[in-house]
């Protein structure tokens, strides 16, 4: 986690390793034992967090993508099961692709819905994850969307989505559960209780 000097940490965080205005060196040696589980989290402290982000994100291959947070007519929501757990659609932006057209695009290919609008943006994430000798950090850009098609789901198999279901907002939370964290902070700051 990156924050401020002075600001408190979140639930969960009291515990944690804390770096204050930590060196490259420092932050080098922090994500190697997070990657290696010998560390089970970390608090960088700095009184610019852009510019600790900026440091930060430079031990790391950065990946833009884009995805949406899909409703229908019903007020249901658009879910989709990879990879063991429930996730919402997204992929790597292509080269002089906005990121709205991205997160079309990935909508349309994860899912196969076609009649599909976006209404704003919710929020960003961050995600690692290691790929061959490469330590990727992937920024998803998401969206608010809204489907008015009549056509059904199809899953996107070489993807490794097996499942899409339609959601009534009261049930979100137990799908939650087998989700991300990601995902999970992506509903909260869309306004949904968990």
């Amino acid at each position: 986690m990156l924050t401020g000097d002075k600001h408190l940490l979140p639930p969960g965080f009291d515990g944690a390793a804390t770096l204050f205005s930590p060196g490259q060196a420092e932050i080098a040696q922090t994500i190697a034992l997070l990657e290696k589980n010998q560390l089970p989290m970390a608090v960088l402290r700095q009184q610019h967090v852009p510019s600790l982000f900026e440091t930060v994100k430079g031990h790391f291959t950065v990946y833009e993508a884009a995805g949406g947070l899909i409703t229908n007519e019903a007020g249901e929501i658009l879910l989709m099961f990879r990879r063991g757990k429930w996730d919402l659609p997204k992929g790597k932006l292509d080269e002089g692709e906005t990121l709205e057209a991205c997160a079309l695009r990935e909508v349309q290919e994860e899912t196969g819905l076609q009649h599909v609008n976006i209404s704003g943006k919710i929020t960003e994430t961050f995600h690692y994850y290691p790929l061959k000798d490469k330590k990727i950090l992937k920024q998803s850009h998401w969206y608010r969307m809204f489907f008015s098609g009549t056509e059904l789901t199809v899953p996107q198999i070489e993807e490794d989505i097996l499942d899409i279901q339609w959601i009534r907002p009261e049930n979100l939370g137990k799908y939650m559960a087998y989700s991300y964290e990601n995902i999970r902070e992506v509903f909260l700051k869309a306004g949904y209780k968990l």
